[in-house]
């Protein structure tokens, strides 16, 4: 959780909300990825298929987004990968090893603040830091906003991820993804250019063909298992 909630805070460091959001909305592709390779989970040529609009999408956001870097790119992309693999190790803790979301926060909690107390120290200037919050009288408030808020989305979603898959938690953060892109622009005011507009219905619409895709492919498969036996039974009676 440490890395992660830290590659996200570089990415809006050095891009836009709407373009980090944009990147962080392929985040069933990357899913899907890595419960192949851990979980062993397959995906169909239809399911795969329907990616491509993501891809292209996020292709046209970076190559028209105006305050576009390299860095925060990567870094939207890095907090893709280490999000998605923290939710299917969370899932499989969840339902293998039987912890309940309460334990599963306190852990990730506790390892956060081993990873998150040494980057403070070399990257935070804190006399500066203490400074503000002697002069900013809001920004303590906010800090501690931002960590109950944080606090509770995290709790949330391991709730969550005990009752549905990783990668429909991920096409479900698609929806919340799509209202912080418009929430963005209306409050920061971020120029955004045709293309990238264009780009972002692409990710979004192709997120939610995929899942159509996905759910097809699952059904078409529950059908062919049914269907086996029968035609075994009959062949066995004749």
């Amino acid at each position: 959780m440490g890395d992660t909630t830290m590659l996200g805070l570089i990415a809006l460091w050095f891009v836009e909300v709407s373009f980090a959001e944009t990147v962080k909305s392929s985040a069933p592709v990357f899913t899907v990825l890595i419960a192949r390779v851990v979980l062993g989970e397959k995906t169909s040529l239809l399911v795969n298929l329907s990616l491509i609009p993501v891809m292209s999408g996020l292709a046209l956001c970076s190559a028209f987004e105006l305050r576009f870097t390299l860095i925060g790119l990567m870094a939207s992309l890095a907090t893709n990968l280490s999000e998605c693999l923290q939710n299917v190790f969370s899932k499989r803790l969840l339902n293998v090893e039987k912890y309940e979301p309460l334990h599963l926060q306190f852990y990730t909690s506790l390892s956060s603040i081993v990873v998150q107390i040494p980057c403070v120290l070399i990257l935070v200037d804190l006399p500066h830091f203490l400074h503000s919050l002697q002069t900013e009288k809001n920004l303590l408030l906010t800090y501690i906003l931002a960590g109950l808020s944080f606090h509770c989305q995290s709790y949330t979603e391991y709730i969550l991820l005990n009752m549905i898959s990783p990668v429909t938690h991920s096409v479900a953060n698609t929806a919340k993804r799509a209202f912080l892109i418009w929430l963005s622009v209306i409050i920061f005011g971020n120029a955004v250019t045709t293309q990238s507009w264009i780009g972002t219905a692409f990710v979004i619409s192709g997120v939610f063909v995929y899942n159509k895709a996905r759910h097809y492919s699952s059904t078409k498969s529950i059908s062919d298992l049914n269907y086996n036996p029968l035609i075994q039974t009959e062949t066995h009676t004749v």
